[in-house]
This record gives structure tokens, sequence and C-alpha cells, in this order.
């Protein structure tokens, strides 16, 4: 990261960089402003191993203002490192226990850009839940963009969670 404002993008589970949505992100922050830089990192797997990886972008010598997006999965991390670093985060349709999720989906996953299989475990289960931000600190840092037709997560489980924050509640709609 350089050292002008910084966007981290963190994608879902099984996506990547070249999400739809990941890319639509860059392309309006690119266009939207010069001032502000935006990334979008391929994220490991494993949630401890993702953690450890985002923080190392996040502590890099280079690293100036960190502004958070993450969608799904990626909005549960972005949750996580904005309570530890207390910057500023939006999140769309955000996982809010996905240990919970996870727990019925044990097994072989393929990513969804790259084919690479990935397995959901009862290791990586219990990272999630060390994850667990139970009580929010700082609400004002998030902004939470959901839908309501959300087939993957329902969107009530954000609007409770994140009931202090700013909270959009976009009616129909889906996961992506």
């Amino acid at each position: 990261m350089d050292q002008k404002p910084h966007l981290l993008y963190l994608h879902g589970f099984l996506s990547s960089p070249q999400s739809k949505k990941a890319q639509e992100a860059v392309d309006f922050f690119e266009s939207f402003s010069e001032s502000l830089g935006i990334s979008v990192p391929l994220m490991g797997f494993g949630p401890a191993e993702t953690i450890e990886q985002l923080e190392k972008l996040i502590q890099s010598p280079n690293s100036k203002e960190l502004m958070l997006m993450g969608s799904s999965l990626g909005g549960y991390y972005a949750t996580y490192l904005s309570e530890k670093y207390n910057c500023p985060a939006a999140l769309i349709n955000p996982a809010v226990r996905p240990f919970e999720l996870w727990e019925s989906h044990l097994g072989e996953y393929k990513n969804y850009y790259s084919d690479e299989i990935h397995v959901v475990t009862r290791q990586y289960i219990d990272e999630l839940r060390d994850l667990e931000v139970k009580k929010l600190s700082n609400p004002d840092n998030f902004l939470i963009l959901v839908q309501t037709g959300d087939e993957t997560l329902d969107y009530r489980d954000a609007a409770e969670k994140f009931s202090n924050s700013l909270c959009w509640i976009r009616e129909n709609g889906n996961h992506s």
C-alpha cells in the first residue's frame, strides 16, 4: 500500500479478486478518486492464515489511512480487523456467525474462479469462532449494506449485530 488513504477489499468464501463485486469496487474507486488506493488481496482459505496475511498488509510500513470493505465472509474478517485496528469498514451482506453455517458444510468446495479445492474442517470452524467480535466497541466505524433477498445469509443477523451502526437494508436483491 502506498502513502495515500487505502481501501482494502476482502472477498467472500470461495471468491477471489476476480469476482464481479471486487472488480466493480476497483473500477469505481479508481475512476472516482486518484487520492484513494484500492487493493483486493487473494486471501488464503484458513481463517487464521487469512487474518495473519491481512494483518501483514495492514501493518506494512507503507500503509497509511486504512479503510476496509468486505463482502460475506470478507465482511466477517473486516469486522474483526476494523475492531482491532479501529478503522472504518463497509460491509456488504456480511457473515455474522459463519462458524455456525460451516457446521453443516464440512467437506470439499471448489473456488468459483480458480477451481482450487478448499476443505472446510472443524479446525477452521474453531478459527472462525476465535475471530468473533461479540460486542462492537466502535459501531460508528461500520456502514452495513444488506438485502432482504439474500439467499445465503439472513440479513436480519447483520441488522441486529450492527443495530448501532449505519445500516442500509434494501428490499429484495440477493447475495451477489
